[in-house]
Order: C-alpha cells, then sequence, then structure tokens
C-alpha cells in the first residue's frame, strides 16, 4: 500500500514537472525577448553589402487592409524614426526573403525596401552606425520604421530600451564595388595592378587556419592562402582565396561561401 501511494506521488510530481514544462515552452513561443546567454556583439561583423544576382523581392504586398509598395533600389535611400529589434521568438523561423532569422546576425526588417538591401542605421543618441542586410518585412507599427536583429541593436546601445531614434541610409551594392580605384588603360608596365582575395577568416591557430585552408580548397578551384604579414602583428593567419583580378569574380566568389555558412567572408583589395 505504501509503495503504490509513492508510486502514485511520483505520477502526480511527474504530472506538475511536465505542466511546468509546457508553460515554459508557452512563453517562450509567445514571447519575445534577449538571449539567455550574454554575446559580445563586437565580435560580430556588419553585413558587408555585395551585390544580389537573383530578382529583388520588391512587389507590392498587403496586410492587415494596409497596401505596401516596395521601392526598388535602396540607392539614395534615407529615412528617419524608431527603430526596434526582434529575437529570441523569431529565431529560426523564415524572413520574408526566406532566409532563416538569427537574432546573432546582422540583419534587419523593412516595410518598403527591397529584399535584399543593405542600410546603414545610425543611432542619433550616441552616434553608434551598424550596417545591416535587410531580409524581412515589418515592423508594422505606425511609428516604427525598422525591426533590427538583437545584435544589431545591442551594438547600437539600445538593447535594453527596446527602441531608439535612428537615421536609415541605404547603400547601393554597385556604388561600393565602383569605389574600387581603376588603373587607366595607358598605365605604366611597372605598375603592379589591383589584385583582390576574398578573405575567408582570421584565426589565432595556424593549425586551424591550415584545416580550414584544406576544407575550402576542397571545394573550390581557386588557390586558398594562409598568410601572416609582417604588418599584420596581431597574431592572426588570414583564410585568403585568391589573387583574383575580376571583382564581379570575387563577389560571386564571396556569396558562394556565405552561402556555404562561411559568415565573415569579405574583400581584401591589394
Amino acid at each position: 500500500m505504501n509503495g503504490a501511494m509513492k508510486g502514485k506521488g511520483f505520477l502526480v510530481l511527474a504530472g506538475m514537472i511536465l505542466v511546468l514544462l509546457a508553460g515554459c515552452s508557452a512563453q517562450s513561443i509567445t514571447e519575445d525577448g534577449a538571449p539567455s546567454i550574454n554575446i559580445d556583439v563586437s565580435k560580430i561583423p556588419n553585413a558587408v553589402p555585395r551585390p544580389y544576382y537573383g530578382a529583388l523581392k520588391s512587389s507590392p504586398y498587403q496586410l492587415a487592409g494596409i497596401s505596401y509598395q516596395p521601392i526598388a533600389t535602396s540607392a539614395g535611400f534615407r529615412q528617419e524614426g524608431v527603430a526596434s529589434w526582434y529575437g529570441t521568438k523569431f529565431q529560426g523561423r523564415k524572413t520574408a526573403n526566406g532566409e532563416t532569422y538569427d537574432l546573432y546576425a546582422m540583419t534587419a526588417a523593412h516595410k518598403t525596401l527591397p529584399l535584399p538591401s543593405y542600410v546603414r542605421v545610425i543611432n542619433k543618441a550616441n552616434g553608434r552606425s551598424v550596417v545591416v542586410r535587410v531580409n524581412d518585412r515589418g515592423p508594422f507599427h505606425d511609428n516604427r520604421i525598422v525591426d533590427l536583429s538583437y545584435a544589431a541593436a545591442k551594438k547600437l546601445g539600445f538593447q535594453d530600451k527596446g527602441t531608439a531614434s535612428v537615421v536609415l541610409e541605404g547603400i547601393e551594392t554597385f556604388a561600393v564595388i565602383n569605389e574600387v580605384p581603376q588603373l587607366s588603360a595607358g598605365r605604366d608596365e611597372a605598375v603592379v595592378p589591383i589584385v583582390i582575395y576574398v578573405q575567408v577568416a582570421a584565426l589565432s591557430s595556424r593549425i586551424g587556419a591550415e584545416a580550414l585552408q584544406k576544407r575550402l580548397q576542397s571545394l573550390i578551384s581557386q588557390p586558398v592562402l594562409v598568410t601572416q604579414t609582417d604588418k599584420e602583428r596581431d597574431g592572426l593567419y588570414r583564410v585568403r582565396v585568391g589573387p583574383l583580378v575580376d571583382r564581379s569574380d570575387a563577389l560571386k566568389l564571396g556569396d558562394l561561401l556565405a552561402d556555404a555558412s562561411f559568415e565573415r567572408v569579405h574583400l581584401v583589395f591589394e
């Protein structure tokens, strides 16, 4: 009898635990917020503007009876207003662009900018700025103009307040490319032409860098180098693909590597 009572007590206790767990799970799904662990956002680089070779998502759409007409390009775009951020509730969900939302990535949601596009966001209160990739729609509040990832909001310093007064400045990716200096057709033959490297990572371990070099070399045909020059006295080993001479090829390769989850890819011009 005593054993039976103990058994019943165990079942009741187990049932209570399941109810509590179910309640916690429901709360995590319905309520948005910051991640449970603190993250050092200084280690998260800004989004790197690069051309998108597919069709931009800029079709008109309706939500809650309101019509929205996205613009065709971010070139010359400027807007002032209130920024907010979204976090754990949306982690892992699909964005309007079909990508997966990552609160640790430098991304944003906007009602009318083309998807994808890039904007610089400036916090008017402290002057901090970040570059984010716009890959989602929102925020659908009358007084807000952009929803940032948690990481972007923390880099701007308003993750605790929830909102901030900001300025948005559109970045035209082709303008970024054209800023690279061009050599004239009649240049002196002694002048060394500009070359481009696609830098994939900067690691403190040479063994780790060489392991990444081997992994990359199995994926692509271009040469993969591990470099550490005299000017780079930070002790880091750069893993780079190149040299390349065509910017469009370098950008396509950068996109390919970014799609393969190499998140810190950027171009280096020498």
